[in-house]
């Protein structure tokens, strides 16, 4: 094979945030970005065909004139549409919010099974659409793990990391960051919080009911001292039993099998619309959940 020469560096690159690269090579300008950013110009039909392939189109120019494109994607997580299948039966709405072209988004949704599809969005296209869809549900919980998807997590009610694989700003800025690589954890997560503030209710419903009995039964003299003791104290016994019940978790099942449907950018961007308003978001560094 004949020796490949070096390649050498490019100068003074820049990132421009949601659209790609720009930089010099030997003094020539160069640009490599999506084709909304770079003019793929005789290079449309290429972009076209592996866009509808399901694929993220780069293009490459060199002194204003493209010289190539560059087509990548990534495998759809095979537990991707297990998760959105039980956010759904949570109450959860879900919608993709990705900066990647509608045809690779509607590819990705179709083999997750979401149906809402949001594409081609720049960082503060998210944030405002986060906004708009607030006006319109209980509650918004963004979930993102890239540089692009921080104004988004700032701008939801719940901002949510997945931060084994997430990169540190999306991690800093979000409230919660999943330190697992498994997107079920998330249903089981909202599912076990769910659960906890149930029985949190249940405590304190049965902790009145018996408090409210007691004092007028013991004010009219009905019960003795030492049974109003022996009944709050038994209670309390109850209480903390019920509250127990609250540390249980369900190990997740093994997951289905991997889809092969070529994805990008997406498989990790998602917004969730709650059925009933979020707590109010804590100030401060974002709780960090091990699952």
């Amino acid at each position: 094979m004949a020796e490949i020469d070096t390649p050498a560096p490019a100068q003074d690159v820049q990132a421009v945030a949601g659209a790609g690269l720009v930089g010099t090579l030997d003094g020539v300008p160069v640009r490599l970005g999506r084709p909304g950013f770079v003019d793929p110009a005789a290079l449309n039909t290429d972009v076209t065909r592996l866009q509808t392939a399901g694929a993220t189109v780069v293009v490459v120019e060199q002194d204003g004139t493209p010289i190539g494109v560059l087509a990548v994607r990534d495998e759809l997580r095979g537990e991707a549409a297990d998760t959105v299948a039980a956010l759904r039966k949570l109450g959860v709405s879900v919608a993709m919010l990705t900066g990647d072209n509608p045809r690779t988004a509607q590819a990705l949704a179709a083999a997750a099974g979401i149906t809402a599809v949001h594409a081609d969005l720049r960082p503060q296209d998210k944030a405002d659409l986060i906004g708009r869809l607030r006006r319109g549900s209980g509650g918004i919980a963004m979930v993102g793990d890239g540089i692009n998807d921080a104004p988004a997590l700032a701008t939801a009610d719940v901002g949510i990391a997945m931060g084994a694989m997430g990169t540190d700003v999306a991690i800093e800025t979000a409230d919660v960051a999943l330190m697992g690589e498994d997107l079920r954890h998330l249903p089981q997560l909202l599912g076990h919080a769910r659960r906890a503030r149930w029985i949190m209710l249940q405590n304190v419903g049965l902790s009145m009911l018996i408090i409210g009995a007691l004092i007028p039964l013991a004010a009219v003299g009905v019960l003795g001292l030492a049974t109003v003791v022996f009944i709050h104290e038994l209670a309390e016994v109850v209480v903390i039993a019920n509250a127990v019940r609250a540390a249980r978790t369900v190990a997740l099942p093994p997951a289905t099998a991997a889809t092969q449907t070529p994805a990008s950018e997406p498989a990790k961007q998602a917004v969730l619309a709650a059925a009933t308003p979020p707590p109010r978001r804590a100030r401060g560094r974002p709780v960090r959940a091990r699952c």
